[in-house]
C-alpha cells in the first residue's frame, strides 16, 4: 500500500497574491494534462494544482483556476513529497503521486494525443531515467536571492537546494545568488560536464562589464563562463562523453536532461536501426545518437546548430573506429531533406518541441521505409506521426522515457515501418 500523505499544511497551498471569488467543498473528478485535479462547478471546469482524482477539497476559486485550502478526504495514490518547497515552488508539479498513478499520468501524456490523432497505439515500456538526476537546469537570479518562480507567480523563490539534480549542481542556488548579487536580475543555466560546472547568463541588464564577472567566476570555480552565448572565462573546455567519443560542448547547444535518458533513448536507437546499412540522424544536435550509430554504420547528420555541427565533427575526428559520419549545418524546419535526397536505408529523427513537420512530408513523399523518431512533445509527435501512418507507415515499439522528474514533460520514441 502507498504512503497517504497527511493532510497538505497551508504552507504548501499559499499562493503569492490570492484572488478568491469563493471558497467550496469538491470532490475532484480527474487529471488534467498539467497535472492538475479537475473539477466542475457550476458547469465550468476548475483546475486545481496538487489535488488528485477522488479527493474531497477545500478550494478557493478564482474563474477556472482553484487553490487548495485543505483535503477532507485523501487519495490512496497521494505521497509526501519529499522536497520541503514542493507546493510553493512551481519547479515540480507531481511529487505528491505515488510511482503507479505517476507511470499512469505520465503514458496517458504519450497515448492520448495519439488516440486524438486517430493512431492506436499503447505505451509498451515506461521507463524511469532520472538518473543521478537533472545535470542541466536554469535558475533565476536576483541581487538578493536566486532560485525558481513560485508557482502561478513571477515572484521568485529562493531556494537554498534543489533535490532532483545532480549532487554535481549541488552548489548551483549560491552561485546563482553570487552572480545576481554582482550584475542584478538575469537567468542562470548550469551543466554538469566532465569537465565540471559551464554555466551560461541570459537576460542580464544591459551594459553589464564581461570583466567584472571574471574573478568571481574563477573564485566560484567554474569550468566556463558565458555571457549572452558570448564566452567570458575558460578555464576548461566542458565536455560530455557520447559512446565511445568525449564532445565539446558548445554554449547553448542541447543536451538531454539527465545521462540515463540519453544512454536509454540512443540504446533504443541503436536497437531499432538494427542491421541497417546506411542511416540519416536528422536533428542530430552534438551527435548523442550518430557517435553511437557510426559504430555500425556511416551516418548522415543534420542540425542547424552549427556549433552543434562542429562539435560533431571535432569528436568523430578524435574517435577511433567510427564509420564514416558526413555532418551538416542544415535547417531542416526550412530546407528539410527532400524526397530525392533521402537515400537512407532508416532515418533518425530527434526534433525540438516543435517537431518535423517538414522532414516528415518529404520523408512520406520518399522511398524511406524505416523511421526511427525520438520526441519531447507528444503532441507534434502525434501530428508528424499520423502524417507517417497515412503515407504507409505503422508505428510499433513507442516507449516513454521520464526524464523529466516530477513535471508534465516526458519524452517518448516510436519506430515506423512501411
Amino acid at each position: 500500500m502507498p504512503r497517504v500523505a497527511p493532510i497538505p499544511q497551508t504552507r504548501y497551498f499559499r499562493p503569492s497574491k490570492p484572488r478568491t471569488n469563493m471558497t467550496v467543498t469538491a470532490t475532484i473528478e480527474a487529471l488534467g494534462h498539467k497535472g492538475e485535479g479537475v473539477v466542475t462547478i457550476d458547469g465550468s471546469k476548475v483546475f486545481v494544482p496538487f489535488a488528485l482524482p477522488g479527493e474531497v477539497v477545500d478550494i478557493d476559486v478564482a474563474g477556472d483556476r482553484g487553490t487548495l485550502r485543505s483535503l477532507t478526504t485523501a487519495s490512496p495514490s497521494r505521497i509526501d513529497a519529499f522536497c520541503p518547497h514542493f507546493g510553493t515552488c512551481g519547479g515540480c508539479q507531481l511529487q505528491h503521486m505515488d510511482a503507479e498513478s505517476y507511470a499512469a499520468f505520465k503514458i496517458g501524456l504519450v497515448e492520448t494525443p495519439l488516440r486524438h490523432a486517430g493512431i492506436d497505439a499503447r505505451v509498451e515500456k515506461f521507463i524511469t531515467a532520472h538518473g543521478a538526476g537533472r545535470r542541466r537546469a536554469t535558475l533565476h537570479a536576483r541581487r538578493d536571492a536566486a532560485g525558481y518562480m513560485r508557482l502561478r507567480s513571477h515572484d521568485l523563490l529562493d531556494l537554498d537546494a534543489c533535490p532532483i539534480l545532480v549532487p554535481e549542481l549541488k552548489r548551483a542556488p549560491a552561485i546563482a545568488r553570487a552572480l545576481g548579487a554582482a550584475i542584478g536580475d538575469c537567468d542562470v543555466s548550469f551543466t554538469a560536464t566532465n569537465a565540471g560546472i559551464d554555466v551560461a547568463i541570459r537576460n542580464a541588464p544591459k551594459g553589464v562589464r564581461a570583466e567584472k564577472l571574471v574573478p568571481l567566476a574563477n573564485a566560484l570555480g567554474l569550468a566556463r563562463l558565458a555571457l549572452d552565448r558570448e564566452m567570458i572565462l575558460l578555464r576548461q573546455q566542458p565536455s560530455v562523453t557520447m559512446g565511445r567519443s568525449d564532445v565539446d560542448l558548445p554554449i547553448g547547444s542541447f543536451l538531454q536532461a539527465t545521462a540515463e535518458a540519453e544512454a536509454v533513448l540512443a540504446d533504443y536507437v541503436l536497437e531499432a536501426v538494427g542491421k541497417s546499412k546506411s542511416v540519416a540522424d536528422l536533428f542530430c544536435g552534438i551527435g548523442p545518437f550518430a557517435l553511437r550509430l557510426a559504430q555500425v554504420a556511416p551516418v548522415y547528420a543534420a542540425d542547424s546548430d552549427r556549433a552543434g555541427i562542429a562539435a560533431l565533427e571535432k569528436a568523430v575526428r578524435h574517435t577511433k573506429g567510427l564509420k564514416a559520419v558526413t555532418a551538416k549545418a542544415r535547417d531542416l524546419f526550412r530546407d528539410p531533406l527532400t524526397r530525392f535526397e533521402l537515400a537512407f536505408e532508416t532515418v533518425v529523427l530527434d526534433p525540438p518541441r516543435a517537431g518535423a513537420q517538414a522532414q516528415v512530408k518529404e520523408i512520406a513523399l520518399s522511398k524511406v521505409k524505416h523511421v526511427v523518431m525520438v520526441a519531447c512533445d507528444p503532441k507534434t509527435f502525434a501530428r508528424d506521426a499520423e502524417h507517417l501512418v497515412q503515407a504507409g507507415f505503422r508505428l510499433s515499439g513507442l516507449i516513454a522515457v521520464d526524464q523529466f522528474a516530477y513535471s508534465t514533460h516526458v519524452e517518448l520514441a516510436a519506430t515506423f515501418r512501411r
